[in-house]
């Protein structure tokens, strides 16, 4: 009934596929009314349909409005030879064309005295931002040119904080002197990994609020489970397991190319260049490569799962800590073949087994249909509920599913909206619980949604309030990088 009483969305929008709009920056009106009097007329009888109160909207109403968006009968009703498509001057499009261009240089000059001003600075003084620095400002800059020009509907807004924090954070080359706190954190963490067993539950007590990076790779090895606390037995386990692991590759490597391998195998291929893209570590064709041999292993050696799309962003961690144990420079942009053979196949083995730990305890968050998602993302929603009934009630109201923007933060642990430096610092921590990556990861989750609930609960529309849902994490990131 809805359908027939009223025009589809598409039909009654004002912005048509295709129409003319008037261009911001330009003339305004930027077409000769004269010359465009019949089209003039054609738009007001459309734009008379009243458009959809936009103040509050559920999923359904969204749904409905939206579900006409690929329909191939739309265009085939349209009248092309109607006067609305024909009125269009050609001379008048191109002096509009010509009138923006003109408009644009203008605005582009005014920038030049900002530069002026900042050319005066001497050399030694200017900061070299990292690549990740360097697209933000670019990004900044872009925005700020058009702002003036469009007037935008405001989307969540995101701190200013580089996408890929350069991964030297802790007390390595170029950072500032440590603390006489951090010196003495640092001498326990030393004290408690050299003894002859290592106390674990005191290792975990210490590790909760963050590991030093001098020490972090043999504290993730240890607290994963891939190292024994008896230090004597230290060495022959690293040496047995390694070998283990290119024994493997001997082994089963050589048939990525068999038929029953091959959709594994390339799966893992077309997915690894999209890991952490702004890194240049990650783009490097030896760590590929290294990444491709972790993974095709994993999956074949695990048939119940396989091979699962964010399986490839665990291994990055991983990777980049036990690669800082050898690189005491800025890591995201260091040329891997300047290690020794004998080192890469340390950290791959090393990245695989810690890898494998993690996964043993969260596997049914990739077995078929993914039931350890579905019953984590459901106990997110109870969790939510419970600590703060009125961002639970929001959701319902407006029809948003905890499924609809958790679903990823539980399939790649939230790598997707942390930077990889604070992704380390959480994984600090959930290695230092028991059932860190299982349990508290929920809590971590939840934290989120109730430290931006203000901006949840100011939210009314569907579309809005689910992106603002997964931008929270994002957004806290600016606090938790501060500290970290």
């Amino acid at each position: 009934m809805a359908a027939e009483n009223s025009k589809q969305f598409w039909k009654r929008s004002a912005k048509l596929p295709g129409s003319i709009q008037p261009v911001y920056g330009a003339q305004h009106p930027p077409l000769d009314p004269r010359l465009t009097k019949n089209f003039i007329k054609e738009r007001s009888k459309v734009s008379t349909v009243p458009l959809k109160n936009k103040k509050a909207s559920s999923f359904h109403e969204f749904a409905r409005n939206t579900s006409d968006a690929w329909d191939i009968g739309d265009d085939e009703e349209e009248d092309f030879s109607s006067p609305a498509f024909q009125t269009l001057n050609s001379k008048v499009a191109l002096a509009t064309a010509a009138q923006v261009l003109e408009n644009h240089s203008k605005l582009r000059v005014k920038p030049e005295r900002s530069q002026s001003t900042t050319s005066d600075v001497p050399a030694s003084y200017k900061v070299i931002k990292s690549s990740s620095d360097a697209q933000l400002s670019r990004n900044s800059s872009d925005s700020c040119l058009r702002n003036p020009l469009h007037k935008q509907q405001s989307l969540p807004l995101r701190p200013v904080i580089p996408l890929v924090a350069r991964i030297s954070d802790q007390n390595a080359s170029g950072a500032p002197p440590m603390t006489v706190r951090e010196k003495t954190r640092l001498e326990k963490f030393r004290q408690l990994l050299s003894s002859h067993n290592t106390d674990l539950d005191e290792l975990r007590k210490c590790s909760w609020p963050g590991v030093p990076r001098e020490v972090r790779p043999v504290t993730w090895r240890l607290l994963s489970g891939y190292l024994p606390a008896n230090t004597e037995r230290r060495k022959l386990t690293l040496q047995r397991k390694r070998e283990e692991y290119f024994g493997f590759i001997e082994q089963y490597y050589d048939s990525r190319n068999e038929e029953h391998h091959q959709d594994t195998y390339r799966q893992i291929h077309i997915d690894i260049p999209r890991t952490n893209p702004l890194i240049p570590l990650f783009q490097q064709p030896l760590v590929q490569e290294i990444f491709e041999r972790i993974l095709f292993i994993w999956a074949i050696r695990h048939p119940a799962s396989g091979y699962v799309q964010g399986i490839n962003d665990l291994v990055t961690p991983f990777f980049v800590v036990f690669l800082s144990e050898y690189v005491e420079e800025d890591v995201e942009n260091f040329d891997v073949t300047n290690l020794s053979q004998d080192m890469l196949r340390s950290i791959e083995a090393d990245s695989f087994w810690c890898m494998s730990k993690l996964l043993d305890g969260i596997q049914d968050n990739y077995t078929f249909a993914q039931p350890g998602i579905q019953k984590k993302v459901k106990a997110l929603e109870e969790l939510v509920s419970r600590i703060d009934e009125q961002v639970h009630n929001h959701f319902r109201r407006y029809e948003v599913e905890y499924l609809q923007f958790a679903f990823r933060w539980m399939n790649n642990l939230l790598m997707r909206e942390l930077p990889l430096r604070c992704t380390i610092r959480l994984w600090d921590t959930y290695q230092s619980e028991p059932e860190g990556f299982s349990h508290f990861h929920l809590y971590v989750c939840a934290a989120f949604l109730i430290k931006w609930r203000k901006e949840i609960l100011d939210e009314e529309d569907f579309q809005y309030l689910k992106q603002w849902c997964g931008a929270a994490p994002c957004t806290g990131v600016q606090m938790f990088s501060k500290k970290y």
